[in-house]
């Protein structure tokens, strides 16, 4: 957490999250990532705590939020020009998540699936479904921040780097919003 009060990227005031909710909290995790050398060492230690042997055959992360830091696990778990592959996946017209740009996978392949920040786990739960629809074996799933306080369920074992109970609300149930404070929308994902 001292990285993102460094380099301004833990924002408090009013926000709507990526998952609809709204909180008091916002975590800009590409400010973080901006830093290359900072982003890199949050590479290796998330990398190292998937110690599978073999590694995994894929990293993958849904865009936009996870293209960093998913990028650096690979990079960290890679041993050789052998090592995991890195892809991620995007929302089509129609919002639902997908792998574009030539990007596939094969019936028997491993992955690891890695986000930036998880507060509901609804875009990893979606890329882990998309994944294993194709008949790849889901290892595990990690992020750097889990804004659940340990709560979401993504149905594969999940790591972060750090873990934030972050007060959030359903918008009906705002208590900002009842202040009538203006509401911001940082996140990747318009609206």
């Amino acid at each position: 957490m001292q990285v993102f009060r460094e380099t301004g990227a833990y924002l408090t005031g009013h926000f709507r999250l990526t998952s609809g909710l709204h909180s008091n909290q916002y975590l800009q995790c590409a400010l973080v990532l901006a830093r290359p050398a900072i982003a890199e060492r949050l590479g290796r230690e998330l990398a190292a705590s998937f110690k599978a042997e073999p590694p995994p055959d894929l990293v993958v992360s849904p865009a936009i939020g996870g293209l960093i830091i998913g990028h650096e696990v690979a990079r960290a778990l890679a041993k050789s020009d052998n090592g995991p592959r890195f892809i991620f996946t995007e929302r089509d017209s129609a919002g639902k998540m997908t792998l574009r740009r030539g990007f596939s996978v094969s019936e028997g392949e491993t992955a690891i699936v890695i986000e930036d920040v998880v507060t509901t786990g609804g875009s990893t739960r979606e890329v882990i479904e998309l994944l294993e629809a194709a008949g790849v074996r889901v290892l595990g799933a990690g992020s750097i921040i889990d804004r659940s306080g340990g709560r979401a369920d993504l149905g594969v074992p999940r790591v972060a780097l750090a873990t934030l109970d972050a007060t959030s609300w359903a918008a009906e149930e705002c208590k900002l919003c009842r202040q009538g404070l203006a509401i911001e929308k940082p996140g990747s994902r318009p609206g």
